[in-house]
């Protein structure tokens, strides 16, 4: 029985993401890869440390920017294990002290950062807390491989202002789309007015096509004005040109002999 119960003491396991330290009478004398090792019982001590990436959540902190506005910030870290002696005998608890170091580097990392910069930089300030990090658990024996901010809650008054902000930006926009719009719209109608201006009678077109679309509707009276005279003298002129152009006598707007309309009833 006493042999069975010593070979149960000094047999250990030592699993295959782990590493175990061994202590004899208190001293250090080496580490033990994974598997079955045998140790002296009463004199050794194997101590077993995990060398897995653990996922640290940082608690919520309340921290109050350059631009003196407050906000809870929440993060994660996520550290391993690289020297297994170190974190055994350089920290009591590594884990308990990365909670600590990470809340503290989270508040002096956000606090130097204004809250435009804190919600666009983010990735900046992940680098700067991992950087920070790494260097001080470098002595434990801890590698911290990511940082990165979770949650960033604002305050209701400045979730308000945001808003206002967000709005007055889009309506700015809005408005210099619009003038854009106007600015061509405006260039457009000048080189139509100038098309128009070396061809008069395009002008008399495009009242027919407006007077066209008016009457679609069929229930509605419109007074259209037209500039009669205008037209006569612009339709004389083009008959000038056309008859100039045929070698045939010109006729021009005089010439125009009214037909008289006679009266079916009268006669």
């Amino acid at each position: 029985m006493v042999l069975l119960i010593g070979v149960a003491l000094a047999l250990r396991i030592v699993q295959q993401y782990q590493l175990g330290v061994l202590f004899r009478l208190g001293k250090v004398v080496g580490t033990r890869a994974p598997g079955l090792r045998i140790i002296i019982p009463l004199v050794d001590n194997l101590r077993r440390v995990s060398l897995r990436i653990v996922t640290m959540p940082i608690q919520s902190q309340g921290i109050i920017t350059r631009d003196n506005v407050s906000v809870d910030v929440s993060a994660v870290a996520y550290f391993r294990v690289v020297d297994a002696v170190k974190s055994v005998v350089a920290i009591e608890s590594v884990h308990a002290a990365i909670d600590q170091i990470a809340q503290t580097t989270l508040r002096k990392v956000v606090g130097q950062h204004t809250l435009d910069q804190t919600l666009s930089e983010t990735d900046s300030i992940n680098l700067d807390i991992q950087e920070i990090l790494d260097r001080t658990t470098a002595d434990w024996g801890v590698e911290v491989t990511l940082v990165e901010l979770k949650d960033i809650q604002l305050p209701e008054s400045m979730k308000r202002a945001m808003a206002r902000q967000a709005e007055a930006e889009r309506e700015k926009r809005a408005k210099i789309i619009n003038a854009e719009g106007e600015s061509l719209a405006a260039a457009a109608l000048g080189d139509a007015s100038d098309i128009m201006m070396a061809h008069p009678l395009a002008l008399q077109l495009r009242n027919l096509q407006s007077l066209v679309e008016i009457g679609v509707d069929k229930n509605s009276t419109v007074v259209f004005p037209a500039p009669l005279m205008t037209t006569i003298a612009e339709l004389g002129s083009f008959l000038a040109r056309e008859s100039a152009a045929s070698n045939l006598p010109q006729f021009t707007a005089d010439d125009v002999i009214p037909i008289p309309v006679v009266d079916s009833a009268k006669e």
